[in-house]
């Protein structure tokens, strides 16, 4: 029970700091916003608990394949071409793609090249080990054709969403939004919450732009009309200022584009071929700027990879146009003047300032593996989550004096000693909760009620042993030090179990269930402190100076 002078130090420093870094959630907003400064913050509040918005978008599997279509189709078309293999009829079957190779003494060779296309997909950590490819290869009489297998898409969705979260994030925390919450649902669906925003267009807006940026050679043939067939290694894309109208006036018109209406756009024939595409994945950097017309402009760089490819495709076509495509849209289609070698250039297509500084943002975070659809929209007004502070702070507030009565009323002064205890308890669990930034929601506020309750049954368990061991003949020094070290044990296999139980709740619950476990995990050390270390101070402080010879328990 004898504790030095550094260690009372020590424990009453922890308090002091945590009441520094608590003393934010106590003051008004504008005393927060100075102290901030200092890394000083309050709690950061949840959806539910200061209003936002929840957004669930899905990937569009569809979109996903008919890209897994395209790149398959290059890919047998560079291949076949590599290895001098005669064929004919690359096409879509299904989600698959079948070609024929026309030349019977080329299809042992054609069935090794195409063989290494099958795309084998890695399981990941809890994998049974078994690769699945995404595709399956089926061979008839020269006739080769790939089908999408059902285990490989599962993992290239999986892939993709993984993907695409660390995307949204990098494109949320762009916009400025405090501490959202970004996270996978299901199989292909990502929940999206964002605490204070209350009109989440803009940033529903940025989040589901694909922004698949490449810059494509044109055909040397353009045809005319929308029926007209594609030449060899072409696709048609339409103008943005087309596509700008069609969007206008099915605004107006409150109707959405039919397929027909967006086949017959006036569009350009761009060469999807490798010599004739450089894609914007290479893209480090995009900001928005202004060119000599003082016009909104976005300014673009490449790594060494892309400026490379960038630099030898201006370079071989000097003098010819090549389109500046996003998201299936030719932004433009400019001139090659002279070989662009640096690596930098710009991206030009009537925009408006906001428009070139949300597309910098989307092409510097990167492009989605596949387009989103919000199939779910939340908001949470800021009344509603006032209310549920109040509510919860109420709750907290009645839930403490309820468990400090029940501590003095049958351990006197020790249940002041615990009582003292429980309110250090509560504000270290507030200091880390505001130094780290974790965020409370209002199930959090429930595991707050929760670990106070918890941090007095481990007095109790000490309190009663102190009895027994006062019962059985100790000293009251004997029974109070035996008390604390016989507890030990128990208070701790009843805290790792909790805590367990925390850490599956965080693992496999969603936001509201991981704020409750975050508490609860929080809580569960900070009673582990105060239960073995600032109880037992105040207690062996107690001792010190008033020599007990009995135990009033």
């Amino acid at each position: 029970m004898h504790y030095s002078k550094p260690q009372i130090f020590g424990i009453l420093l922890a308090l002091l700091v945590a009441a520094v870094l608590a003393l934010p959630n106590a003051l008004p907003t504008s005393m927060q916003q100075s102290l901030s400064a200092y890394g000083l913050r309050p709690m950061t509040l949840g959806l539910d608990l200061q209003g936002g918005s929840n957004v669930v978008l899905e990937i569009d599997k569809k979109d996903m394949i008919e890209q897994l279509q395209r790149q398959l189709q290059g890919d047998i078309r560079s291949s076949l071409r590599e290895a001098k293999i005669a064929y004919s009829a690359i096409q879509r079957v299904g989600d698959g793609v079948s070609v024929k190779v026309t030349k019977p003494e080329d299809v042992v060779a054609a069935r090794e090249k195409l063989n290494l296309l099958l795309q084998p997909q890695g399981g990941g950590l809890f994998s049974t080990g078994v690769i699945s490819t995404l595709y399956t290869l089926k061979e008839e009489v020269g006739n080769f054709t790939f089908e999408m297998s059902p285990q490989g898409l599962d993992l290239k969705t999986a892939t993709a969403i993984k993907q695409t979260i660390g995307i949204v994030e990098r494109r949320v925390n762009s916009l400025g939004t405090t501490e959202p919450v970004i996270q996978q649902q299901g199989k292909d669906r990502i929940a999206v919450q964002l605490p204070g925003v209350q009109e989440p267009d803009k940033v529903k807006a940025v989040i589901g732009q694909t922004a698949k940026l490449t810059f494509n050679l044109l055909c040397e043939e353009q045809p005319n009309g929308p029926n007209s067939n594609p030449p060899q290694e072409c696709r048609s894309v339409p103008l943005k200022e087309n596509y700008d109208a069609l969007l206008a006036k099915s605004a107006e018109t409150k109707t959405p584009p039919s397929e027909a209406e967006l086949k017959a756009l006036p569009a350009l024939w761009v060469l999807t071929s490798s010599r004739g595409t450089v894609d914007g994945a290479d893209l480090t950097d995009a900001q928005p700027a202004f060119d000599q017309q003082n016009r909104p402009v976005v300014s673009f760089r490449f790594n060494n990879k892309g400026a490379v490819r960038f630099g030898k495709l201006t370079a071989d076509n000097v003098g010819k146009p090549f389109a500046i495509v996003l998201d299936d849209i030719v932004q433009s289609y400019p001139v090659i003047n002279e070989p662009i070698l640096g690596g930098s250039g710009q991206i030009s297509g009537n925009f408006t300032t906001e428009e070139t500084a949300n597309l910098s943002i989307v092409l510097k975070s990167g492009a989605l593996p596949a387009k989103l659809s919000i199939v779910e929209e939340r908001t949470v007004g800021p009344s509603l989550g006032s209310d549920s502070v109040r509510a919860g702070f109420l709750a907290s507030l009645v839930g403490l004096i309820g468990i400090m009565i029940f501590m003095i009323l049958p351990y006197g002064l020790f249940g002041w000693f615990a009582n003292f205890a429980l309110l250090g308890n509560l504000l270290l669990l507030i200091a880390v909760m505001s130094f780290f930034g974790f965020t409370l929601t209002l199930p959090g506020i429930a595991g707050i009620v929760l670990t106070l309750g918890m941090a007095v049954d481990s007095n109790v368990l000490i309190y009663e042993r102190i009895r027994e061991e006062w019962r059985n003949g100790r000293t009251a020094l004997g029974a109070i030090e035996t008390g604390f070290k016989a507890a030990l044990g128990t208070v701790l296999d009843a805290n790792v179990t909790t805590l367990i139980a925390a850490v599956v709740l965080f693992g496999v619950g969603s936001g509201p269930i991981r704020g409750f476990a975050v508490t609860l995990a929080v809580g569960i050390f900070t009673t582990m402190f105060t239960a073995f270390t600032l109880t037992r101070l105040v207690v062996s402080l107690w001792v010190k100076y008033r020599r007990p010879k009995e135990i009033n328990l």
